[in-house]
Order: C-alpha cells, then sequence, then structure tokens
C-alpha cells in the first residue's frame, strides 16, 4: 500500500511526488505516458522561472527524471474507478487494484462530456467499470457505450453475467463481440430513470431499457472516478490546503482551474503533498 496515490502525470502530478518523496512518503503516479500531456506539445516555454527557452517535452523530461530519482513508482494506465474503503483508497488502474491511504487528483483539463442524467444516476445505474460492478447486474440487461475498443471487453465481460448486452459503439471499426451482444448505432443523449434507478438509455430518440448503463470513456471526470467529490463545473473545489471535501484526497494543477500555468500546477502540487503528507503525519491513516 503507497501513502499517496497521485492520479495524472503532468507538473502538478510530478511537483507533488517529488515533494511527498521529500516527506518521506511512498509515492506513486498513475496516468497515461509523457507525451499526452498537453505541455508535451508546446514548441517553447518561456514563462517558467529559471529554465526559458525549453521545449514543454525537455520541460517535462526533467520534470520526470528529477521524480524518479527521488524514487517516485510510475504506473502507466488509465484509471476506471476510486473506491474509499474507510482507511484506504483502492485504485483501479485498467482493472489492475492498487491501495493507497491518501489522493491527490492532479488530472489536467476535464475534458470528458457527459450526457443528460450520466453523473445523477452514477452509482444508480451508471458506472465506469464492469470489472468493479458488473456482478451487481446478474441477469439483468445493460447497455455498454464505448468511446473506443477497450469497451468491447467490458461488453464481452458482461456478456457472461448478463441476460442481454447492448453495445454502442462511438468509433470504428468494431473489432470482437461476443455472439449474444446486440450492435446498436448511434449516440447516446441521455440517461433516463425511474424511482432513481437507470430505467433506459436515450439513443437517437429511441429510450433503450435497461437495469445499467458502463460508459468506457477516453477520459473521465474526476467526479465520476470518485463519487462524492465537490465539483464547481468542470473544476475541483478545494482550499487553500488543496484540500478536498473528501477526507484524504487532494487536488492540484489544471483540474482545480484558471490560470492554467505551469508555476501555478507546480505550486499547488508542492502543497497539496506536504498537506497530504501531514495528513498522514497526524494519524489519520494507520
Amino acid at each position: 500500500m503507497y501513502d499517496i496515490g497521485i492520479i495524472g502525470g503532468g507538473p502538478a502530478a510530478l511537483s507533488a511526488a517529488v515533494s511527498a518523496r521529500q516527506r518521506n512518503k511512498s509515492v506513486c503516479i498513475f496516468g497515461r505516458s509523457l507525451d499526452s500531456s498537453l505541455l508535451f506539445a508546446a514548441e517553447k516555454v518561456d514563462n517558467y522561472l529559471g529554465l526559458p527557452d525549453l521545449s514543454g517535452e525537455e520541460l517535462l523530461n526533467q520534470f520526470y527524471a528529477h521524480a524518479r530519482k527521488q524514487g517516485v513508482e510510475f504506473v502507466e494506465s488509465r484509471i476506471k474507478q476510486i473506491m474509499p474503503m474507510g482507511e484506504y483508497f483502492v485504485i483501479n488502474a485498467d482493472n489492475n487494484f492498487v491501495q493507497a491511504k491518501t489522493l491527490i487528483l492532479a488530472t489536467g483539463i476535464n475534458k470528458s462530456r457527459g450526457i443528460a442524467g450520466e453523473t445523477e444516476y452514477l452509482g444508480k445505474g451508471v458506472s465506469y467499470c464492469a470489472t468493479c460492478d458488473g456482478m451487481l447486474y446478474r441477469g439483468k440487461n445493460v447497455v455498454v457505450v464505448g468511446e473506443n475498443a477497450e469497451g468491447e471487453a467490458e461488453a464481452n465481460f458482461l456478456a457472461d453475467v448478463c441476460a442481454r448486452v447492448t453495445y454502442l459503439p462511438l468509433y470504428q471499426p468494431v473489432m470482437y463481440l461476443k455472439e449474444n451482444i446486440h450492435l446498436k448505432e448511434g449516440k447516446p443523449q441521455a440517461v433516463l430513470g425511474e424511482n432513481g434507478r437507470v430505467s433506459a438509455l436515450e439513443v437517437g430518440g429511441e429510450a433503450i431499457p435497461c437495469d445499467g448503463i458502463f460508459f468506457a470513456k477516453n477520459s473521465t471526470a474526476p467526479e465520476s472516478l470518485l463519487f462524492g467529490l465537490e465539483t464547481d463545473g468542470k473544476n475541483i473545489v478545494v482550499d487553500r490546503a488543496m484540500k478536498t471535501n473528501l477526507p484524504g484526497v487532494f487536488a492540484a494543477g489544471d483540474c482545480t482551474g484558471a490560470p492554467y500555468q505551469i508555476a501555478k500546477a507546480v505550486g499547488e502540487g508542492l502543497v497539496a503533498a506536504l498537506s497530504a503528507a501531514a495528513y498522514l503525519d497526524e494519524g489519520n491513516r494507520k
């Protein structure tokens, strides 16, 4: 179990990791490759103090090398879900489950686009992880919405559990689906519900009855990863110590809002790490 799990791979995440290691905390960064960062594509960065005329790629590589030298561990993966377990958190990293005592969310600008009703019915029929929640729908009807081919694996898993699985791909081509999966074309418009639970998915004006809807997304909004996280629009709400509304959860960088600058992200990463370390040292986690 890690002391601190950091979700993201940009300047805020790397700054937090280095600062946490300086407080002798075990740290693992969960995120995509460095070239997935918006900073990576910057031709020249002139506004980061003391390091002028570097490209975004060069700057990120320096940050990354520093973190590596400090003993930070890295897991390149997409995070599907984070589950609070009382005294710790379980991070689902591409269906590998890792435990951490605290979390720092440094997920960058939220580019995920939800549909009407999606957030409202999260945990009430809407899920982002078939491995986590699939068994809750044994013998029931579900829809899987796939933004990428990883959705096919989710649908194939559910096909062995559920009475009926309908697959709605938002990409082409579809590679492999089990024969008992029903393929549906179109774009999802809204999650519909009755009595506080999902009842259907609206696609092209048609309501597809179902008990659950699984979304396989290219990126997932932080509040969808971690149920109950307070947000303001697409920004995670934090105080000056980078604390969120959830105990043991901190956030830093672009995910907390403007200005979207490297210096701001690095500073917030430092503060989040110090706050997480203090939280651990105060005995909130054993």
